[in-house]
Order: C-alpha cells, then structure tokens, then sequence
C-alpha cells in the first residue's frame, strides 16, 4: 500500500504535467503561482461556473459559462456550433488546451442546454447573439490583451460577425470549420457532395426535402445514416465520442431548424441564415485570424482556405483527415495548429 507522501507525489505530478503551472515547462514552484491558482476570482466556488445576466429586447436571461485555468495574456471563449447546440462537444479542449496554459470558456448560448430558453423566437437573430457574446466577454474581464474568440460551425458566422462588429476587443479570432456565405456552402452541398452520395439515396434526400419532411423519421435516418459519417464525423455512429453524443442528444432543435434548417446537408426551407453572406467584408477583419478547415468538412476546404488570404493577417489549418468536427477526427492536427496560433500570436503581441 502506498505511503501518504507516494500518494502526494502522484498526485502532484498529475497536476504538473495536465499543463496546471500554466508554463509548459512542469517546474513545481510555479504551480501555485500560475495556471491553477484561482485566488481572488468570484467563480471559486463554483469551479469556475458562472451564469452571466445578459439584456435583450425582451427582458433579462441568463447564460451558462465556465472557466478553465488562468492565464492573464491568453483568454479563449468558445462558441458552439447548431445554433442550439451545446458547449459539451469542446470537451475534447479539455486533453490539450490545460497543458499549454491556455485559459478557455465554455458557454451556452441563449437557448441552449444550461442557458435560459425563453423560446421566443424573435431573440432568434444573428445581430442579437452577436450582442450577447460581447455582454459574455465583457462578464469574463476579457479584452483586446488576452481575448480570443474561437466559433466553430454556426459559432463561426458569430465570431464572423462579432469581430466586424467589436474587433477592437480582440486579440485573435479563430473560424472553425465555417465559410463566410450560406448561399456558397449551399452550392457546395448540392454541386460537391450531394453527387457523392448513393444516387438512390440522394433522391430520396431531395424528395423529402420537396415534401417539407424534414423532420420524418425517414430524412433523418438518411443524413444521419449516409452523409454524417462522412462529412460531420468521420467515425462509425456508435463510436462517436460521449461528449459529441450528449451534446446532439440536447440540442435544441426547433432553434436550429428555424436558423440553419434540419441538418447540416445545406440550409433548405425557410430558414433565416439561407442568405447571409460576410464574404466581401473579410478584408476589414484586421486582427490575426486563423480559419480551420478539413478535407471532408461539410464546408468547401478550398473555400476556407481562400478566406484565409482575404483577411490581411489571414493564416490557413487543413486537417487532411478530418471532417467538420475535426477536433476529434483530426484532432492532433487541429490542437496543434490551433495552439500554435494562439501561442504566436501572443509572442507577436509582447
């Protein structure tokens, strides 16, 4: 049986190497000083959960957010994809971000899991999410010294639109897995990779989709069957990772088919972000900016990559094996060139 003092020592070098002195050099004196020393912040108590009163048009809510670490210079706020969907699919940011002293927050967007859901659909705008991330950033002290704002899928047009908006708070901003234009992500959905589906299956696709049936068992069974492991994860659907199944398992659905439409085979229907288009204004983007794309990305790759070169300090990440949720199915590829720009950007900032 170990001794008192083996156990410390474990313990204390589980600590060290989990990234917890914030230096990436695993020296024990600056373990208390640096990454995991919380004194003074008013989210002790909580583990770092704190659920931020933000105003709307129609009244006060409350969103979910949670700290992670401490880092003065580097802050990252996450802004999850759907829209509807949930912080828990970052999880994964958990194995790597610790250990390179990145401070990160999760947050659930208005209507999404923790947050309040008000249900009313007028709330339901680009503009007034914009709105609210900047009342986030404001409630977790960050701003132009040490705030990233990293938004993937849904979460990109966001950081999109945030950064044209308030890119004077920003340090960097980080476009994961998202093209800057509906109307192009949708004509690559139907020009690029609908033909690679089964010609039986994608007529049944577009059948139902002429129905109106978008939320029959039957559509679903197809995009979730034939085009989500191939283009959203690139893993069998039973071995999809807890966090990603909890996440889908609360999405709220009504939210996203009214914003995106009923799945991520392109924006069909009504749906309100079926015309927006930030491609001719990326160009005002001016701080560093690294777009995230993947091969099999439900978005164009070649896409991505051409936004990159039309943001001035535009940097471009391919994961070659990876699809729009490339942090789990090219996830050494994506932390590693995703920590680099972080980690660069605060060098060229000193």
């Amino acid at each position: 049986m170990k001794t008192f003092k083996q156990i410390s020592i474990v313990f204390f070098t589980i600590l060290t190497l989990s990234g917890c002195n914030g230096s990436g050099n695993n020296k024990p004196e600056n373990y208390k000083n640096k990454y995991c020393n919380y004194e003074g912040r008013d989210d002790i108590l909580t583990g770092g959960v704190k659920m931020v009163t933000v105003k709307t048009p129609k009244g006060d809510f409350k969103v979910w957010t949670k700290r992670i670490g401490n880092n003065p210079r580097i802050k990252v706020l996450l802004l999850h994809g759907g829209p509807g969907s949930t912080h828990e699919y970052f999880e994964c940011f958990d194995s790597y971000f610790p250990a390179a002293g990145i401070e990160y927050y999760y947050y659930d967007q208005l209507e999404s899991a923790y947050s309040d859901q008000p249900g009313d659909t007028s709330l339901w705008t680009v503009d007034r999410y914009v709105d609210e991330v900047e009342q986030v950033r404001k409630a977790i002290g960050a701003d132009s010294s040490d705030f990233y704002l990293l938004g993937h899928s849904w979460g990109g047009i966001l950081a999109m639109e945030y950064a044209l908006k308030y890119q004077k708070n920003l340090k960097g901003l980080i476009i994961s897995n998202m093209m800057a234009s509906i109307p192009a992500y949708i004509k690559y959905a139907n020009d690029v990779l609908g033909p690679e589906l089964d010609p039986e299956i994608l007529k049944e696709i577009k059948e139902l989709e002429a129905k109106g049936l978008f939320t029959s068992d039957r559509y679903l069974e197809l995009v979730s069957t034939y085009y989500y492991p191939e283009h959203v994860l690139r893993m069998p659907p039973e071995q999809w990772p807890e966090p990603v199944n909890r996440a889908f398992s609360k999405s709220n659905y009504n939210l996203y088919l009214a914003m995106q439409g009923p799945s991520e085979f392109g924006v069909v229907g009504d749906a309100k972000l079926k015309n927006w288009d930030v491609s001719k204004k990326l160009p005002e983007i001016k701080v560093p900016v690294l777009v995230i794309g993947a091969t099999y990305d439900t978005m164009d790759p070649e896409y991505m990559k051409w936004m990159s070169e039309q943001i001035p300090d535009g940097r471009f990440l391919l994961c070659p094996k990876g699809s729009h949720m490339a942090m789990y199915d090219d996830q050494k590829t994506y932390f590693k060139g995703l920590i680099k720009f972080i980690k660069d950007v605060d060098t060229e900032a000193k």
